[in-house]
C-alpha cells in the first residue's frame, strides 16, 4: 500500500445524462489544491468513473463509500483534528472536500476553510 493518502477524484469533466458535466465539489477541492500545489506530491491522485461501481474505492472501503472525492489516509497519516474522520473495512478515509480542506489546515499547515467551526479558546473543533 502507499505511503501517501489517496484521493478519489472524478474528472474534470465526464459524459453523463446526455451531456458533459463535472462535479463541484471535486472542483472545490482541485481549487485547494490549484491554491497550495505543494499538497499535490503528498497525495496519490486517482480518477474515478461516473459510473458505479468504482472498483478501487469498494476494494478498499466496500460498495457503501463510493463517494468522490474521498480521501483514504495512510496507514501512517495522523488522526488530527475534528476532520470527519470516517473508517469502513479498516480504512481512515474523509468523504467530503470542506473536511479535506480542514485535515489539510491541520496536517500541513494550509489556512482553515472559512465557516469552519473554532470553539472559544480559538482551537478547531
Amino acid at each position: 500500500m502507499t505511503q501517501k493518502d489517496i484521493l478519489f477524484m472524478l474528472p474534470p469533466g465526464f459524459a453523463d445524462r446526455n451531456r458533459r458535466e463535472f462535479c463541484p465539489e471535486c472542483a472545490e477541492l482541485w481549487g485547494v489544491l490549484a491554491w497550495y500545489p505543494a499538497l499535490q506530491p503528498a497525495l496519490d491522485i486517482r480518477y474515478q468513473p461516473i459510473h458505479k461501481p468504482r472498483a478501487q474505492m469498494t476494494t478498499m472501503l466496500g460498495d457503501n463509500h463510493q463517494n468522490c472525492p474521498t480521501l483514504i489516509l495512510s496507514p501512517h497519516s495522523p488522526h488530527i483534528g475534528k476532520a470527519g474522520i470516517k473508517t469502513a473495512n479498516g480504512h481512515h478515509f474523509i468523504d467530503n472536500a470542506r473536511d479535506m480542506a480542514v485535515y489539510f489546515a491541520h496536517r500541513y499547515g494550509t489556512p482553515f476553510p472559512r465557516g469552519h467551526a473554532v470553539n472559544q479558546t480559538g482551537a478547531t473543533e
